[in-house]
């Protein structure tokens, strides 16, 4: 992302006029100026440089100063005001989150104690209410900004006195000083690259165990971002769409998304629960992410799409307890404060073979024009495999289709990725009108379900899949065939089954990891009975012999159902949507989780085995043409495979919204 859009604003540094003013002031100039009057709001990315100095107390005092460095991302709004002399005054309130990451999201110091325990200081927040000072110079300004700046701190000291971990949230207080530079990119998009200095003030706290901590720290930043400016009419749009903009319009495309889920379900039967066991009680939790998916087009067929996300929140049971887990949103890494990982960045090279063409529409991660059918296209870089491969039109996306993992997606099929679902390789794909043929290797865990990836090569997942095309009864239908192999550090299932049970923590599967090779099938249906009506059906196996590296605990699925779209009673845009699951378990993995083994998302300390079964419906109302709301239900049975516990009865519901 940093560095699309440094290119972008080199580009206008060199060469471009435009300003801002009022309109007299502006038919003095060769080309329109942009308008900075208005309301705006964006987004950023950001590299932080800190320096804390922290006390801790366990009774004897210890001063510790040290530096700490992190990666960031948010939102920023405001409002713009030029005068006549193109002078600016503005007012911006943003707030930034730290990046994801295992050991260091927003860490500044972690310390032992004299009694054994940790104690960690993290940042899950730094907000700002800014004033900006700067002048406008035809398409770009400059400007200086300071205010009033604001964090959340959180304090934790692991084990707690009474439970993992004790935790205490406080609010730092400071200042924020900064310059920057802006360019306008379109009628209604600026880039900027921007400076700020924070400084906070001292925070303390006192653990149950007696334990004292304080900090205090200032932090330098360099952030670039993007701002989209409200009220930019139709009339305006089209008047100057032939300004000389630094890049041009057709070659760069900004989409976005938000999606929130609250889910949960009453109490069921559950006589007994493991590590890994859905609790039995009645729970809720939520969701939520929003994505940013920026494409630029630097020549004719390379592409590059870069894609920040911002997530927060926790699946039913820190996502853990039914193979086929309900929420698609529910990521395996739960986060109480928002955090940002950058999704997706990826290079798109496209080879036209020449013939027919087809004409490629906008949309996230797809930027429009046109391209030869027959085309070879090779892309690399960090995503996730199933953006390519396992697609299909009823059952792929969690944000606006099922809910369930396993019928939007996989079954079987051991998907590598890290606890966020994105991983690293290389794939390429032959189109031709009827068929396509798409083949990739990708990063795997360095164990199952690490964040960490494997880099010792010919370690890797190897994937193929073969789409064909067809018409049945002139309604159209695709066919995908997949094979795919894991070479990665396993354990296997039957080797810890034979563990002594003596051992600690048996069945550790840990024990008996090794390089290994797992593989399976998918087949995957789609076929539209109507406009309205449509079908699809997946079917997946692995060998069932060694413990999944990174998706759920599944050796066999079956999936089938139908979504019908609202047009019959007026609401074309709705949507229902029923579907039916059924997945087991190779006799291996029953004897390994039977003697209390443990799997990414399973483990209920016992197992009366019986295969896994899962019916979801949903209905989809949309709101306008760019968000909807949907209602869902899904009925489990024999969650986890266990037939002594479930089933369960999971209501859902969906706000989604999308540019």
């Amino acid at each position: 992302m940093r560095a699309v859009w440094a290119l972008a604003c080199v580009s206008v540094l060199v060469g471009g006029p435009a300003t801002a003013g009022d309109s007299t002031a502006s038919q003095n100039w060769s080309q329109p100026r942009f308008d900075w009057t208005g309301w705006y709001v964006g987004g950023h990315v950001a590299y932080s440089l800190g320096r804390e100095i922290s006390t801790l107390s366990d009774p004897n005092p210890a001063v510790v100063g040290d530096s700490f460095s992190s990666l960031y991302g948010g939102v920023q709004g405001g409002y713009n005001y030029v005068f006549p002399s193109r002078l600016l005054l503005g007012a911006e309130a943003d707030i930034r989150f730290p990046n994801f990451e295992k050991y260091t999201d927003g860490l500044i110091f972690t310390g032992a104690t004299a009694q054994g325990t940790t104690v960690t200081d993290q940042i899950d927040y730094i907000a700002t209410l800014r004033g900006r000072f700067g002048y406008a110079f035809d398409h770009w300004l400059i400007y200086g900004t300071g205010g009033f700046a604001w964090s959340q701190a959180r304090f934790g000291e692991t084990p707690g006195v009474a439970s993992d971990e004790d935790k205490i949230l406080l609010t730092r207080t400071g200042w924020a000083l900064g310059v920057g530079a802006e360019v306008a990119i379109a009628p209604d998009w600026t880039a900027r690259v921007e400076y700020l200095y924070d400084r906070f003030g001292t925070v303390a706290g006192v653990f149950p165990s007696g334990t004292g901590y304080q900090s205090v720290f200032n932090i330098q930043t360099l952030r670039l971002g993007l701002n989209y400016k409200l009220g930019v009419s139709d009339a305006d749009m089209t008047a100057r769409s032939g300004d000389p903009w630094p890049i041009a319009r057709d070659n760069w495309n900004i989409h976005g998304q938000f999606t929130a889920i609250e889910q949960g379900y009453p109490a069921f039967h559950s006589p007994y629960e493991g590590a890994n066991s859905l609790s039995g009680a009645n729970q809720a939790k939520n969701t939520m992410s929003a994505t940013a998916f920026i494409g630029f087009r630097p020549w004719d067929g390379t592409e590059i799409y870069i894609n920040p996300e911002i997530t927060q929140g926790f699946g039913l049971s820190e996502t853990v307890g039914v193979a086929g887990f309900p929420s698609f949103e529910a990521q395996k890494a739960a986060f109480p404060m928002p955090r940002v990982d950058m999704a997706r960045v990826y290079v798109q090279q496209t080879f036209g073979l020449g013939g027919e063409q087809e004409t490629i529409e906008d949309g996230p991660n797809q930027i429009a024009g046109k391209e030869d059918i027959s085309r070879l296209t090779v892309t690399a870089g960090r995503f996730a495999v199933t953006d390519f491969f396992d697609n299909n039109a009823y059952a792929h996306d969690g944000r606006t289709q099922f809910f369930n993992w396993n019928i939007d997606c996989c079954g079987a099929y051991d998907w590598t990725m890290d606890q966020l679902s994105y991983t690293w390789g290389a794939m390429a794909e032959l189109n031709q009108k009827f068929w396509a043929f798409r083949a990739g290797y990708f990063l795997v865990p360095v164990v199952s379900n690490a964040d960490d990836f494997d880099m010792n090569f010919p370690d890797g997942e190897y994937i193929g899949e073969l789409e064909l095309r067809y018409s049945l009864f002139s309604e159209p239908g695709k066919l995908r065939l997949m094979a795919w192999a894991n070479r990665a550090n396993m354990g296997s299932y039957a080797e810890a089954a034979a563990e002594p049970m003596t051992t600690p923590n048996f069945p550790d599967i840990t024990l008996t990891r090794a390089v290994r090779t797992n593989y399976g099938f998918n087949a995957n249906l789609e076929q539209a009975i109507t406009d309205d009506l449509g079908v699809f059906a997946r079917a997946s196996w692995n060998t069932g012999l060694y413990e999944i590296i990174a998706w759920t605990d599944c050796d066999e699925a079956l999936t089938a159902g139908v979504v019908l779209k609202g047009t019959s009673w007026g609401r074309p845009d709705d949507k229902i949507g029923v579907a039916g699951l059924i997945e087991g378990l190779s006799g291996e993995a029953r004897a390994y989780f039977a003697a209390g083994g443990l799997g990414i998302l399973i483990g209920d300390g016992a197992l009366n085995y019986r295969p896994e079964k899962i019916l979801e419906t949903y209905y989809s109302y949309s709101l306008n043409k760019w968000s909807s709301l949907t209602f869902d239900y899904q009925f489990v049975d024999d969650p986890a495979y266990n037939a002594d516990r479930g089933p369960v009865h999971i209501f859902a519901g969906r706000y989604h919204a999308e540019f």
